[in-house]
């Protein structure tokens, strides 16, 4: 490959209605789309994430945590995977329509796992789409796992292993809030933005996050963050951004000035 490619991440708390099944926000995606395509950015791969669409489904039928012999979780492996695909073509036809050559490449057809992790990926058509312009279009899914049967692939972690298999330039993570914070900001006032942190002073903030026994969205970040330390380890940076608000996206992508938090190997 030539240029090295920029990773792109767009969770799926700010692409659907996380509070009603099945539910787009198509004019987050539009904006979104428009936002990338105005951005061109050379070498560009896009993850998202399943919000109303594909956690419902995987929680009723137990998808991540393996094939149990029920009646049915094959079929809700089918129908989450299913779900996933819809709400990526609502993503891809967005993209289309801006006049991005944007491919859906589906995980579960080219991802194994084994006890959750990513076992085995045929990354070669990802390494021929890049050099020749076009866009592939990736999320998490229901896959295939060799010691669970199946399982659900975050897109934090498939992001993390597509960073690193591609020599990244670096990685964006779009979400719901402005970056990493001291505390929930959504019910903690005095919560404040952290804009930059080293892959030590990370791990000795998840020490104190375990220690407070976390669950809010700071250790749920946490928790996102941690599936990325591979690749901050290889040198590539991290950074979050609230792809809520209009621009924040397209300026991460430019490099311009944008606030969010950035997290360096250090």
């Amino acid at each position: 490959m030539s240029a090295k490619p920029t990773v792109l991440k767009l969770g799926g708390s700010v692409i659907t209605n996380k509070e009603k099944p099945l539910t787009p926000s198509l004019p987050a995606i539009e904006r979104l789309a428009k936002e990338i395509s105005r951005a061109n950015v050379s070498s560009l791969i896009i993850v998202h994430g399943g919000g109303s669409f594909g956690h419902p489904l995987a929680k009723r039928y137990g998808i991540k945590e393996g094939y149990k012999n029920k009646p049915l979780q094959a079929l809700g492996f089918a129908q989450t995977h299913q779900a996933m695909v819809a709400l990526n073509k609502l993503v891809v036809d967005a993209l289309l329509q801006h006049k991005i050559p944007a491919v859906a490449v589906s995980p579960a057809s080219c991802i194994v796992t084994k006890s959750g992790r990513i076992y085995t990926m045929a990354t070669e058509p990802l390494k021929k789409m890049l050099p020749t312009g076009f866009v592939p279009i990736l999320y998490g899914d229901a896959v295939l796992d060799s010691d669970l049967g199946f399982t659900i692939l975050s897109g934090d972690q498939l992001i993390a292993y597509l960073a690193m298999s591609l020599n990244a330039r670096c990685i964006i993570v779009g979400i719901d809030v402005d970056g990493l914070y001291t505390a929930d900001p959504k019910t903690d006032t005095s919560a404040k933005l952290v804009n930059h942190v080293t892959l030590r002073e990370l791990r000795n903030m998840g020490q104190q996050i375990e220690e407070a026994k976390v669950t809010d969205v700071t250790g749920g970040m946490f928790g996102k963050i941690m599936e990325l330390m591979p690749a901050i380890e290889k040198g590539i940076n991290v950074f979050i951004v609230n792809a809520a608000k209009p621009k924040n996206v397209y300026k991460a992508l430019k490099g311009e000035q944008v606030s969010g938090t950035l997290i360096e190997k250090g």
